[in-house]
């Protein structure tokens, strides 16, 4: 028998599975492959020569063993591989009788067998009988001897095997009572046998062990129509698909309409409506998958129609899968809102996501969809490590990145936690109070994240739009989102326990920090729309919600919120502060809270103990001012050891501006030498320095930094005076420069560089060894503002080292994105292509800038937006920028309080008396002597230098003020206002 179940069709048998078993002698089966796209082609088959009982039709019974019949071979068969073949056929009823195998065994034999079927009496035609009718014939008889199956000697046994159906089981449903039946049993899981599959989401069931004959609609999702025919069809079964796949096959015609299907042939049109795309590949889905296998089906709910809506799981092996969800993530069925609502949480979820996946991959019926335009973007490849260094919000935190040199302003990377909202923090400069929880929030964050090191994976940016002005557009800015995983959790009381993430490409794994804050119940999920960027542990956050609203925890809570009320004397007057001064300076040493650096050596401090914030400042030790050089270094070095963290502090006194002087310790070291170590700061001692704790390590720190010439000490001269209080420093022999002239700015302002200076040649060379490569691949460098990297500058194409002053907002799209930069050793600035930059390696990038900013001594030139502030702008260019000559640059002042210009500087601007090395007067001179300048105001208290300086430029002065020339054309335009020059123009046309 082996080798003839696998011959060829030329010998009548061929292979197949086994898709249902309508009675216990008929069988549908499917062909194993299919030669065009759709389900395969069927063909339903009835046993050869024998006759099982016959289920009940409507307003019928079911013949005795009828039921039984059916299961017997029902398990024995569906889903198996069989071999068949066709024995005869009856071309009057349109069937066909064949014998069927699996593996070695005849079914029909097995069923006879077991006393399931009766022989059927042969008809008069020849040939239409089994090749086994022998066999049966024997099977038979001794089924009846033993008293197998319909052939039961026990009395009452027949009468017995008749089914007790209800009225919905004959094709009556109208009695149905669809609300009690899910009253009684809704959440519950219930048995049943599916009989039929209208759709890929649609089935009919038999509910075990009453046989409520029912049709369910699977909860939470839609499949494509099978659309409806013009005529119903005949009884006949004929090879191919079926629109009911399961139809009556036995002998005997088609079971009359169920009044469900009249109704709805009824309201049909006479036209025929076609199928949906990949409506016939979703009911062969489900078909393959339910069709007369047993099920649990957990009734979710009832439509206004009185359908049942239910979740449907089948068996797979040892565990039950969600004919739901498959349909969903094979792209086979849509997610709906409306009956998804019945279900759990959880189980809803799942689906949403399921279908969010499908249409991400265009699966199936979601071939063609073009997903809606949103304004987030993902962000890939972007994972780093590093220290938290401060807690914005419960939703927000900024953490240094590892792999940035310690203290650069540039490690600090803003982090948005991914797919949830806490309440916001508010803003004291608008009046805008916190609300409820938020400052428990980030509380919650701060004790356990500041300076910890943490894994973040970037996920997704989302472009913000602003209120728009009232003058122009409406502004947007664009936030980075992403997950923060805790790489070793310090378990605080009433925390819940997250779900671990899992291991990153480092081995390492961590708790989620936005999974802790929802669990808490300081903050809520975000419910995205379609295709909008989430966390990629979207449902651990949304399981994590759902523990905090049934635990009532923090803002799920219907207690008030605590209430907190600080007093902010930041912003009180100085008054106020002197008032809190005798509470501060009642005990030592008082804990206190950094709330913000606002400079190298000033903070916004909370003391909790006397519920206030005070401005602190340390005593005795001064950092660069703001856009002063190493101001931004200053800021960086102490948010990193100090933000948001627990300190000490020690009060001396209040100032005139309400801010707060002492000492401040972090774990028993005083912050103060931090600064002085790394040449950050100065020591100003000249009011004394006996009150200040750990004066001698102060003093130590200082002179370190000093013999190492770091940062602010850089040109620092053992036993040179250097003035901590001024702006202006100076030296009584006064230093001359030999420079060359880079660019020109307008002002007065220029930038040179150092001729025969070792940097220079230095970094010329390393330039020179740099191999350049092809344009950067998109993504894979992605410079941002203040970062160093080689750009081309477009006069000569030449490779310079620059500094990013201007970025695109969020990733890098194109080759032609714009970017300004700054070329740091030239002093130009200007726009290029992304195509246009290279990154640069961190040994030449480290290295200052060699452009130097200077300005003219002793006079003031009109700034572009004044009247001859073009024409002054462009005298310089022609004489000091074109002529590409050497200058003496002799330095009269080093000016540190100017700050930066055109958002970029480096060091002090050197003032100076300018002369070319082959003129007879400076260019401080000539531009006076041309009239595109004027002299500085003499003041009471100038020196003696400054006052024979003046002497002789107001010489020239006074020549362009006779010869009416540029400014002073229209006579003497001098005014009581110290530096005021010539009115200046209404119009903005000039360069900014």
């Amino acid at each position: 028998m082996a080798s003839s179940t696998t011959a060829g069709p030329a010998s009548g048998w061929y292979r197949g599975k086994v898709k249902a078993v309508t009675s216990g002698d008929c069988l549908v089966i499917m062909a194993m492959t299919a030669n065009k796209a759709g389900p395969p082609p069927e063909r339903t088959l009835t046993l050869s020569s024998i006759i099982a009982p016959r289920l009940a039709r409507r307003g019928g019974v079911d013949e005795p063993f009828a039921w039984e019949s059916r299961e017997f071979l029902r398990k024995l068969c569906i889903g198996k591989e069989v071999a068949f073949r066709v024995d005869y056929t009856v071309p009057s009823i349109g069937r066909e009788f064949g014998s069927v195998f699996i593996g070695e065994k005849n079914v029909g034999l097995l069923v006879v067998s077991e006393g399931w079927a009766k022989v059927r009496e042969q008809g008069q035609q020849k040939g239409e009988a089994s090749p086994f009718l022998a066999e049966l014939l024997r099977l038979e008889e001794q089924a009846k001897q033993q008293g197998l199956g319909r052939w039961s000697k026990v009395p009452g046994a027949a009468e017995a095997a008749i089914r007790n159906l209800p009225p919905s089981a004959i094709g009556d449903p109208s009695n149905l009572d669809a609300m009690g039946l899910l009253a009684a049993n809704k959440g519950r899981p219930m048995q049943g046998i599916v009989e039929q599959v209208r759709d890929g989401s649609t089935i009919r069931v038999y509910l075990l062990p009453e046989f409520q004959f029912v049709q369910v609609f699977v909860a939470g999702i839609q499949s494509p129509s099978m659309g409806r025919r013009a005529v119903i069809e005949s009884a006949a079964e004929t090879e191919g698909t079926t629109d009911e796949p399961n139809g009556n096959v036995s002998a005997e015609s088609r079971a009359p309409l169920t009044s469900a299907q009249r109704l709805a042939v009824s309201a049909a049109s006479s036209a025929e409506v076609s199928p949906d795309p990949f409506g016939a590949e979703a009911k062969f889905f489900t078909e393959l998958r339910v069709l007369n296998r047993e099920v649990r089906i957990v009734l979710e709910g009832v439509d206004k129609f009185s359908n049942l809506i239910g979740s449907v799981y089948y068996p797979d092996g040892d565990s039950a899968k969600d004919l739901a969800l498959e349909l969903v993530e094979t792209g086979l069925a849509k997610f709906v809102e409306w009956s998804a609502n019945m279900m759990e949480e959880d189980a809803k979820r799942r689906l949403k996501a399921a279908e969010l996946q499908a249409k991400k991959t265009r699966l199936k019926i979601w071939t063609n969809y073009v997903p809606p335009a949103t304004n987030s973007k993902a962000i890939h490849d972007q994972n780093f490590t590093g220290k938290v260094v401060e807690v914005v919000s419960g939703d927000c935190i900024t953490v240094a990145d590892d792999s940035v040199p310690y203290g650069s302003p540039s490690a600090e990377r803003r982090v948005n936690l991914s797919s949830i909202r806490c309440p916001k923090i508010g803003n004291p400069r608008r009046d805008e109070k916190p609300a409820p929880y938020a400052r428990e929030a980030r509380e919650f964050l701060r004790t356990r994240l500041i300076g910890r090191q943490v894994n973040v994976q970037m996920e997704y940016s989302r472009k913000i739009d602003g209120p728009a002005a009232a003058t122009g557009p409406a502004d947007s800015r664009v936030m980075d989102f992403g997950s923060v995983f805790l790489l070793s959790p310090i378990k605080a009381e009433g925390d819940d326990t997250p779900t671990p993430a899992p291991p990153t490409s480092t081995g390492q794994a961590g708790v989620n920090v936005a999974e802790l804050v929802v669990a808490r119940g300081f903050g809520t999920v975000i419910r995205h729309r379609d295709f909008e960027e989430r966390s990629n542990f979207y449902d651990a956050l949304l399981a994590a919600e759902s523990r905090a609203i049934a635990g009532k925890k923090g803002i799920h809570s219907a207690r008030d919120p605590p209430v907190m009320h600080i007093t902010d004397l930041v912003t009180a007057s100085s008054k106020k502060a002197k008032d809190f001064l005798p509470f501060l300076q009642r005990s030592r040493k008082i804990p206190a809270i950094v709330e913000y650096v606002l400079s190298g050596h000033r903070f916004k401090l909370l003391i909790p103990k006397e519920t206030c914030s005070i401005a602190f400042a340390f005593s005795g030790v001064r950092c660069p001012g703001r856009d002063e050089p190493y101001s931004d270094e200053a800021i960086s070095l102490m948010r990193r050891k100090i933000m948001q963290r627990d300190v000490e502090i020690e009060v001396e006194t209040v100032d005139r501006n309400g801010t707060f002087l002492g000492s401040m310790w972090e774990a028993r070291t005083n912050l103060a030498v931090a600064l002085l170590e790394a040449g950050l700061a100065k020591l100003q001692t000249s009011f004394g320095s006996d009150r200040i704790p750990d004066i001698h390590l102060l003093e130590q720190a200082e002179k370190s930094a000093k013999r190492q010439k770091l940062k602010i000490w850089e040109n620092y001269v053992e036993g040179e005076e250097v003035s901590n209080g001024a702006a202006v420093e100076e030296s009584k022999q006064k230093e001359v420069l030999k420079v060359i002239v880079t660019e020109v700015l307008g002002g007065g302002k220029f930038y040179v560089q150092t001729v025969g200076d070792q940097k220079v040649a230095s970094i010329q060379q390393q330039l020179a060894s740099l191999s350049l490569q092809e344009a950067p691949v998109i993504g894979a460098f992605n410079p941002k503002k203040g970062d160093i990297v080689l750009a081309q500058f477009s006069a000569d194409d030449s490779w310079n080292r620059a500094m990013i002053v201007n970025a695109p907002r969020g990733a890098v799209e194109s080759p032609k994105d714009k970017f300004e930069v700054f070329y740091i050793d030239y002093g130009n600035q200007e726009v290029v292509q992304y195509s246009q930059l290279r990154p640069l390696e961190s040994s030449v990038s480290s290295s200052p800038g060699l452009a130097q900013l200077c300005s003219l001594a002793y006079i003031k030139v009109p700034s572009l937006e004044e009247d001859f502030g073009q024409e002054a702008a462009e005298y310089l260019s022609e004489h000091i920028l074109n002529s590409a000559k050497e200058f003496r640059a002799k330095v009269e002042e080093r000016d540190t309080s100017g700050g930066k210009v055109k958002a970029q500087g480096t060091g002090a601007t050197l003032v100076v008396t300018l002369v070319a090395v082959d003129a007879e007067i400076s260019i401080n001179a000539a531009i006076l002597q041309e009239g595109l300048a004027r002299t500085e105001k003499r003041k009471k208290w100038d020196h003696k230098d400054r006052q024979l300086a003046l002497d002789n430029l107001e010489k020239f002065q006074d020549e362009a003020r006779t010869a009416r020339r540029g400014m002073w054309q229209y006579g003497d335009i001098q005014s009581d206002d110290e530096d005021t020059g010539p009115p200046v123009r209404k119009a903005g046309g000039g360069r900014r």
